[in-house]
């Protein structure tokens, strides 16, 4: 009898593997006194680092050719900030039946974030859709979000959202500040950076689990665990995947309806259903305070599942007969093509990136 062979890949992407790992070593080792604040401080250069990343990779070109397809950038903006805030005050209504009102807090937040940016080029490239239109969309509502987000958050969400001049203004110098940096030091250090990809995408991933690390560090301090059971997880988890699946319908067909090509709802319906968790911790971490990781917990739940879902139907996207046809391929014979094993590896490895950070 042979041995069974230990599969050459998991099932799970390995940084939403971290993910969990991060949050376990934050329970058992939480940090404490000048280990939180080093902790803190360290989390808060690493997203600025990010951040000065983004604006160096986003070309001034691209930015100006993006602004020419201003309808296609307000229907993201409309999905991300004012569709998935109303879906999230409808949600009120499974409060406390469903969702704790802590939790609820959590969720109303992660629909007033701004959309993801790696992801969303991503699965656009690998579905085959507008790729530009992708990166200017995720920038543009990356940056929208750094103001748009607190003002929404202090609305609805009211008090226990702390939003100030304060936090608006260490916000500003963590997100805003460091990308126009990296947008000013574009023509220097923008060659260094796409040579050095791979290396640089370990930032990426590297500062969101030391945020995570803060933010749940101090969520176990101040006891804010202990309000959370398995069965709340779990209907938080259902309550998520019934969002998903209407901002993925809705931005989809409402861009069909709406009369853009086809490249231009693919980029819709990545950039326009998706949510930032680079964005969204370390502003939950100045508007919440100790009660962040609480906060946070439906927002990097709805990562994960957005990132696991849209890896799919970007595969999917990518075999519509208008992709097949421009390859040459039609009908069965394309499921069997020599592209198609290309195809699965282009998928994997863009999952894996997009969930550098989103």
């Amino acid at each position: 009898m042979k041995r069974p062979a230990w599969p050459k890949r998991l099932p799970i992407d390995p940084y939403i593997l971290a993910l969990l790992a991060t949050v376990g070593v934050a329970a058992l080792f939480p940090a404490r006194g000048t280990g939180a604040d080093i902790a803190s401080g360290g989390a808060t250069a690493a997203v600025a680092l990010l951040f000065f990343l983004y604006g160096a990779r986003l070309s001034t070109r691209e930015a100006v050719d993006g602004l020419r397809n201003w309808r296609l950038h307000l229907t993201v903006v409309a999905c991300t900030f004012a569709l998935f805030p109303l879906l999230g005050l409808a949600a009120k209504g499974l409060v406390p039946y469903v969702l704790t009102p802590a939790l609820y807090s959590g969720f109303l937040f992660l629909t007033l974030v701004p959309s993801t940016v790696q992801s969303s080029i991503a699965f656009t490239s690998i579905a085959r859709g507008n790729v530009p239109a992708a990166i200017c969309a995720g920038s543009f509502s990356s940056l929208i979000g750094i103001f748009l987000t607190p003002l929404l958050a202090a609305v609805l969400i009211g008090g226990q959202a702390g939003f100030s001049a304060d936090s608006l203004v260490k916000i500003v110098l963590q997100l805003l500040v460091p990308f126009v940096a990296g947008q000013l030091l574009r023509r220097w250090v923008g060659p260094f950076i796409a040579r050095h990809k791979k290396v640089l995408g370990y930032v990426d991933r590297g500062s969101i689990l030391l945020v995570v690390y803060s933010a749940f560090s101090l969520g176990m301090v101040e006891g804010i665990w202990s309000q959370v059971t398995p069965l709340r997880l779990l209907a938080l988890l259902g309550v998520e995947a019934v969002l998903l699946s209407v901002m993925l319908t809705v931005s989809w067909f409402g861009a069909k309806r709406l009369g853009f090509s086809r490249e231009d709802r693919i980029a819709i319906q990545f950039a326009g259903s998706k949510k930032s968790l680079a964005g969204g911790l370390p502003m939950a971490s100045v508007l919440f305070g100790a009660h962040a990781s609480l906060a946070v917990l439906p927002l990097m739940l709805f990562h994960q599942m957005q990132l696991m879902v849209c890896a799919v139907i970007a595969k999917r996207r990518s075999r519509d007969p208008e992709v097949l046809a421009q390859d040459g391929l039609a009908g069965p014979e394309a499921t069997g093509s020599a592209t198609a094993p290309a195809r699965d590896a282009a998928v994997r490895t863009a999952a894996g990136t997009g969930t550098r950070s989103g």
